[in-house]
């Protein structure tokens, strides 16, 4: 066996590892993907001769390469206003872009995706990996102390400690009842936790003309609610703007978000938002 055959097979034993992280730091299982290739590339150049930890060499290459492309996708989105987050993989790497978002959860990878790429990397690495600091900081070019205050302001963002204001778990229990019925077109279960006279308002952009952006009374809703049943299978609950509400993100890429007024057990009006702007104005962190 050739060097570099033994190194490509020592690279092999860690791929699964190397293609989890990229998939954390990325969001895309495209993109990780390609991270991944990348990183043998530069790293089958260069070896590993003088290296005493191969996994934490892999690792830190392909988190880089990972860093390189999140600062990218940012400037890129800057420059054009496009969400560059979209995969463009063919249809079963999207099938598996779904099933990455579940495992993960697409809460979590909805607020990653608004974290800086370097306290995206330093949280992600830190928190789910338990890559050293010392790592990360050499990763991100700053100090062991600066890349741990990264970690921790993405941790406040991830966990809403910068919002005062928390949901109570009644008002959060509201909100799965009401998610749960709606993928499984439990309509009796809606009808429970609606008030009679609840009000749905919607962006225009997120549906046709044949439906109308405001809709009043809790049957008239239900009797919508099944036309959208798939696209509840896309949501999660989350606190916004430190409520219970709803984020839709099937792939882990947010389209909308379901503002719930829940008062006295019952939900009295929902508002679903997707014009891009007033998402991005929505403080976004993940239900407890």
């Amino acid at each position: 066996m050739t060097d570099l055959e033994a190194l490509a097979s020592r690279f092999e034993e860690d791929r699964h590892h190397l293609r989890t992280v990229a998939c954390r730091l990325l969001g895309s299982v495209h993109d990780a993907d390609d991270a991944v290739q990348t990183a043998w590339l530069k790293i089958s150049r260069r070896g590993i001769a003088d290296v005493d930890n191969p996994t934490g060499w892999f690792t830190t290459v392909t988190a880089r390469e990972c860093l390189d492309r999140l600062r990218e996708r940012k400037r890129r989105a800057e420059v054009f206003g496009a969400d560059e987050h979209i995969p463009t993989a063919v249809a079963p790497a999207a099938e598996e872009q779904v099933a990455m978002a579940e495992s993960v959860g697409r809460a979590l990878l909805v607020v990653l995706d608004r974290l800086s790429p370097a306290q995206r990397v330093a949280f992600v690495l830190h928190d789910a990996f338990a890559v050293p600091f010392d790592d990360i900081a050499a990763l991100l070019d700053r100090t062991p102390t600066a890349a741990k205050k990264l970690a921790s302001l993405a941790r406040r963002r991830v966990h809403g400690a910068a919002v005062a204001a928390r949901p109570t778990a009644e008002h959060l229990d509201v909100a799965r009842t009401f998610l749960a019925a709606s993928r499984d077109g439990d309509l009796d279960a809606l009808l429970e936790i609606l008030d009679p006279d609840v009000v749905r308002r919607v962006d225009r952009v997120l549906v046709g003309k044949h439906i109308p952006v405001e809709l009043h009374g809790a049957r008239e809703f239900v009797e919508e609610s099944k036309m959208f049943a798939a696209t509840a299978r896309g949501g999660e609950v989350a606190v916004l703007d430190g409520a219970a509400g709803i984020v839709v993100a099937p792939a882990g890429q947010l389209k909308s978000i379901l503002r719930l007024d829940i008062r006295d057990g019952r939900i009295h009006a929902i508002d679903i938002i997707g014009d891009p702007d007033r998402l991005a104005s929505v403080d976004i962190s993940l239900a407890r």
